[in-house]
């Protein structure tokens, strides 16, 4: 039996022309298709307690150690309180 392809819906989003031009220019840099690297982008800022959709585990550990670095106990903390309650 063959597969069903999926349906691919196709979206127009209108861009600043600088922030365009910087999508591509990081796309490029990746070797990925703009579309993917914008994806890439959104799953780590909607999941942002996630690890398992991570592209380069190396640049993530270095900017969760620069993030940490400039956080004060107390805001690290309440970071994890958060995440806490939102396991519930």
């Amino acid at each position: 039996m063959a597969k069903k392809r999926l349906k691919k819906e196709k979206w127009t989003l209108s861009f600043d022309p600088y922030l365009k031009n910087l999508v591509i220019k990081e796309a490029r840099k990746k070797g990925i298709y703009p579309v993917n690297f914008l994806e890439e982008i959104l799953r780590e800022k909607f999941n942002p307690y996630g690890y398992t959709d991570v592209k380069d585990s190396i640049t993530y550990v270095r900017k969760l150690r620069k993030s940490s670095e400039e956080k004060t106990d107390e805001e690290f903390l309440k970071e994890i309180r958060e995440w806490q309650k939102s396991q519930f």
